[in-house]
């Protein structure tokens, strides 16, 4: 790994957000005052084709990158926010729905956050 992949990926496990390159870029930049954004674009598509870090696609909102760790997501469908939630792990019946081994499984779930649904509604 080079030193930019490390920091990448360092960057991406140690945070509970779910970054987009551009906040990746804003956080390796401190280190790296001199690295171009092309650099993370880069390493974050060989740390994702790796399968250390979760690419998370989200319509109509830029890709963001998150920790390989077997979790699920709660997206708002108003703001997009992303909150990580965790469901019973599905693998074993979706091996038997599709009738063998998978790559792997991301399960969205769409909803109005709170803050969202309290402007919708005037009530928390």
């Amino acid at each position: 790994m080079t030193k930019y992949e490390k920091e990448i990926y360092h960057i991406i496990t140690a945070s509970m957000e779910h970054m987009t390159v551009e906040q990746i870029f804003a956080e390796l930049k401190v280190r790296y005052p001199k690295v171009v954004i092309a650099t993370v674009y880069n390493n974050v598509n060989k740390l994702w084709d790796a399968g250390l870090i979760r690419k998370i696609f989200v319509e109509n909102m830029p890709d963001r990158y998150d920790r390989a760790v077997r979790h699920d997501h709660l997206v708002c469908r108003r703001c997009g926010k992303l909150a990580d939630i965790s469901f019973d792990d599905l693998t074993d019946a979706l091996s038997e729905k599709v009738g063998g081994d998978f790559l792997y499984y991301d399960l969205k779930v769409y909803y109005l956050c709170p803050s969202c649904r309290e402007k919708e509604t005037g009530q928390p």
